[in-house]
């Protein structure tokens, strides 16, 4: 441990000492039940206040009225029962020396009114968000007086559950929404000047310190400047941070620059992969020169080296590293052991935003343990009879079987028929704006490496390279390849989305990508045939291009393809591609009914995802214990596998990944994980 390490240095806050600068800022990772933070929510912060984290925030945010309907797992601030449930996580991360706030807010338009209790939602206008679709009903001097009661009732709830404070959401929920020109057009006391658009912030923030006290910390989430020629600029930000810190009590500003009613706005504000480094950083170092607030900022700031630099160069007082811990929860241990070396890097996929955004629950990319720590360790445990254990592939499923293997443990050997490891994540990562995936690899590699794992890499191989290796265990994680036999006739013309990733096929001039996945893949392709100039049009049977693509993730993909003219057409299927002098024709038909149409084109690509390349699995199958067979109860219920299907069997045989079927990064290191965890 540097005691020099500015990162390690503790801060205070008012009354409340907080032992380092590394934080977890408000988050929804809709792990709730019934909109309470149970046992899976609970046990994820305490996870990160085991791995040391001075700060962490729960919900983002936990909502204070009925009318605030949950968009995405909120917690609901506004119900008593919470307040138990909170105070075991608070308590157990206290234990832990770890403090808690939570993040409250009031929606308004930033919701739907088709969930909960089907209220209508409310703005202080008649504009309706694009993000979230719902028109509002204009707030009514009634609404406004309850919603600051309920504030302060929420408020009181967090207090009485022993959390250490509290922080409003002041960007693109209600608060904001009166305080941003772009979203009040109302001609009455709360609208017009700033001081008039102000005034229900004022109530707000009146009402929490009349429940609370002037002890209670509370703080605000609030943008400093939405990055819109009609919102709220720098200045405007400044002049209401000072009015909040003079007339509303506000302990701490936590700084945000942009705005987030679409997806390219957002995609602005929680920056990913292909982007610059923590972008706002800079800015909110401003805002804590002129305001004399104590400052706190997230906005990629991935790397613990960028994290020192943020408090050593007073921009920060403390450091928000939200998707980092979801990455690794121990990151703060790691640092203070010298092992910074070892972190998990957060390779900004955001997998984990992206689900939540389409309503599902926060997952990392590469760390399946997180959001499952009732049932999936982030420190594997040794066992007690080591076993030579065997895997043949070294992509992402084949990485993560053999590190923990190895780190528990076993003897392993690694099988890859390629010239380095990588599998798919490899081709993934050709794309300059996602290189940052090859972190999922490298870190793999890096812990394989230090756990003695033996490589034979170039090395396709065959049943008897596995037996000359005496395995007890073997584990196929051979992945797959293109699958193109989707098409009644001319799968010969047709190249797929890995030949242009790699550089195997060049982009022709003219080009039709059929995307019958909906995943990055295809996309990316896509990407590349874009930017390399040809004439692109993608064809896709879906009602939108890349379903299975996130929104956030879906910026970049219709930025590109805004900005080189692709064209893009839903609803077709590609049936048959046949030659016609120097062109290719392709034929569409349609779900809806009989529908035929030809494309001439120069070139054809197809995107159906993989097959499995499993024969080696099936060379090994009958003389295994198991004769492959995974026992699902056993899996499910995290107990080793002890099925028997063939007593002369001489090895247990499994397969993961993508040799069982064409799925993801994350069902992949899942897989591996599941299983290898209990051998």
């Amino acid at each position: 441990m540097n005691p020099e390490d500015p990162l390690l240095t503790p801060y205070q806050l008012k009354h409340l000492t907080l032992k380092n600068r590394l934080m977890i800022t408000s988050h929804e990772p809709a792990y709730s039940e019934d909109g309470m933070p149970k046992d899976r929510y609970r046990l994820y912060h305490v996870e990160r206040a085991r791995g040391g984290v001075a700060l962490t925030m729960t919900a983002g945010s936990a909502v204070v009225s009925p009318d605030s309907p949950p968009a995405f797992g909120n917690l609901l601030a506004y119900k008593d029962e919470i307040v138990p449930w909170l105070r075991a996580l608070s308590d157990e991360c206290h234990a832990l020396g770890t403090a808690v706030m939570i993040q409250l807010t009031h929606l308004g338009r930033r919701s739907s009114f088709k969930t909960a209790d089907w209220l209508p939602v409310v703005a202080p206008s008649l504009l309706r968000e694009s993000a979230h679709r719902s028109f509002p009903k204009i707030a009514e001097d009634f609404d406004l007086e309850r919603i600051a009661g309920d504030y302060a009732a929420a408020a009181a709830r967090m207090q009485s559950a022993g959390l250490d404070g509290i922080e409003i959401e002041l960007y693109g929920h209600l608060i904001d929404q009166f305080l941003s020109p772009a979203t009040n057009q109302r001609d009455d006391d709360f609208g017009g000047s700033l001081d008039n658009r102000m005034r229900f912030a004022q109530m707000v923030f009146n009402a929490i310190r009349s429940a609370v006290g002037e002890t209670f910390i509370v703080g605000a989430r609030l943008v400093m400047d939405e990055s819109l020629h009609v919102g709220l600029s720098a200045a405007d930000g400044m002049a209401i941070a000072r009015k909040l810190k003079d007339h509303g009590g506000v302990d701490f500003l936590n700084v945000i620059r942009g705005h987030i009613d679409t997806d390219a706005a957002l995609s602005d504000v929680i920056p990913i992969q292909g982007t610059p480094s923590a972008p706002h950083l800079d800015f909110a170092g401003d805002i804590r020169r002129l305001s004399g607030f104590p400052v706190f900022h997230a906005a990629r700031i991935a790397d613990v080296a960028t994290a020192r630099h943020a408090v050593a160069e007073g921009k920060l007082d403390m450091v928000g590293m939200t998707r980092a811990h979801i990455a690794d929860p121990h990151i703060v241990h790691k640092v203070m052991e010298g092992r910074e070396h070892e972190i998990r890097p957060c390779v900004g996929a955001t997998y984990c935003l992206d689900r939540l955004y389409e309503g599902g629950e926060a997952l990392c990319i590469h760390n399946p343990a997180s959001g499952r720590e009732a049932t999936m360790p982030h420190v594997l445990s040794p066992v007690a009879t080591p076993k030579r254990v065997v895997v043949v592939g070294a992509g992402p499923a084949g990485l993560e079987a053999a590190r923990v293997a190895a780190e528990r443990g076993h003897d392993v050997v690694v099988f890859e028929a390629a010239a380095d490891a990588g599998g798919q994540v490899r081709l993934a990562a050709r794309s300059r704006r996602r290189a940052e995936l090859m972190g999922i690899i490298d870190w793999r590699l890096q812990c394989c490496e230090a756990a003695g794992v033996l490589f034979h890499f170039n090395t396709l191989a065959e049943e008897t390279d596995v037996m000359a290796a005496s395995p007890d265990v073997v584990i196929i994680a051979t992945g797959g390849l293109p699958n193109t036999s989707i098409l009644k006739a001319g799968e010969d013309y047709v190249v797929s989305s890995w030949d242009i990733l790699s550089g195997d096929v060049k982009p022709k001039e003219n080009v039709l990508l059929y995307d019958d996945n909906g995943d990055h893949p295809g996309m990316q392709a896509a990407e590349f045939i874009a930017e390399q100039g040809s004439h692109l049009e993608i064809v896709t049977p879906e009602r939108f291009f890349a379903p299975e693509v996130g929104g956030l993730n879906h910026v970049a993909y219709a930025r590109c393809f805004q900005a080189h003219g692709v064209a893009i057409t839903i609803n077709r299927r590609l049936v048959s591609v046949s030659r016609q002098d120097d062109h290719l024709a392709a034929h569409l038909g349609s779900d809806y009914g009989d529908f035929n149409d030809t494309r001439q084109v120069d070139q054809v690509v197809v995107e159906h995802g993989t097959y499995p390349l499993d024969e080696l699995y099936f060379d090994l199958k009958e003389n295994s214990l198991n004769r492959g067979e995974v026992d699902i109860d056993a899996l499910l219920a995290g107990k080793e596998q002890s099925l028997v299907r063939n007593h002369d069997g001489k090895y247990r045989l499994y397969r993961i990944g993508d040799a069982v079927a064409s799925r993801n990064i994350h069902a992949a290191i899942y897989d591996a994980l599941r299983l290898v965890k209990d051998i």
